[in-house]
């Protein structure tokens, strides 16, 4: 899925006054790329993935994609939208430690009115592809924390969503095992073509991506 960002403006307003944390981003990403966002903090990393998610509204200016103004829409149209389109990753891996593996992975289908038998196909299917079919009954406290970011990853893309973000998916993880994450990230990049955007303040994981941008207080101030 492609994604066009027109004149993106984020405004919040603070105890202190306003505070402007996107000022005008302009920005496209092409169906199936890989785009890392880098800046120190403060700088609307977070921001800019959360209105891409549809999580947060932009103040000003366009968020489309595939050719749909996506806040045009109501409030239930966008929220379908997010759910059915939209893969979320984030640092920390927000498992619920209740359940084990597969039935965290099989939590979207059942929200979303599938059946639990072909639920469990796809959750199973899908925790096949991160390496964990061997851990299907796990909880996640009985997991590593690599094997915990890979049923995370699996529960965002069991619904073959067209779009992943990634807010720090390597943030808690030691270098080899951030590395695997992002392995993993890019083979399912390239297996079911996800345009896929990745938050991240590591330069080397930017560095093995398609396309980066650095924002800094709010703007794009570099794009390879």
């Amino acid at each position: 899925m492609s994604i066009e960002i027109k004149g993106l403006w984020k405004v919040f307003q603070t105890v202190g006054g306003k505070v402007e944390a996107l000022k005008g981003i302009d920005l496209n990403i092409a169906n199936g790329d890989t785009l890392a966002v880098v800046g120190v903090s403060g700088s609307g990393k977070s921001t800019l993935l959360h209105i891409l998610g549809t999580l947060e509204h932009p103040s000003d200016g366009e968020v489309s994609f595939s050719g749909n103004n996506i806040f045009s829409q109501n409030d239930g149209e966008i929220a379908a939208f997010r759910n059915s389109e939209i893969g979320f990753v984030f640092q920390f891996h927000y498992l619920l430690p209740e359940f084990n593996a597969l039935e965290n992975v099989m939590m979207p289908c059942l929200i979303k009115g599938i059946d639990m038998n072909e639920a469990t196909e796809m959750a199973e299917d899908i925790l096949g592809k991160v390496g964990l079919q061997h851990r299907l009954d796990h909880r996640p406290g009985e997991l590593s924390g690599g094997e915990q970011q890979r049923v995370a990853i699996a529960r965002a893309v069991v619904l073959k969503p067209k779009v992943l973000l990634a807010d720090e998916p390597t943030g808690n993880l030691d270098r080899d095992t951030g590395e695997s994450i992002l392995d993993l990230l890019l083979m399912l990049n390239g297996d079911y073509g996800i345009t896929s955007i990745l938050v991240t303040h590591n330069m080397e994981i930017a560095n093995r991506l398609n396309r980066r941008i650095r924002l800094a207080d709010g703007k794009i101030v570099d794009e390879n």
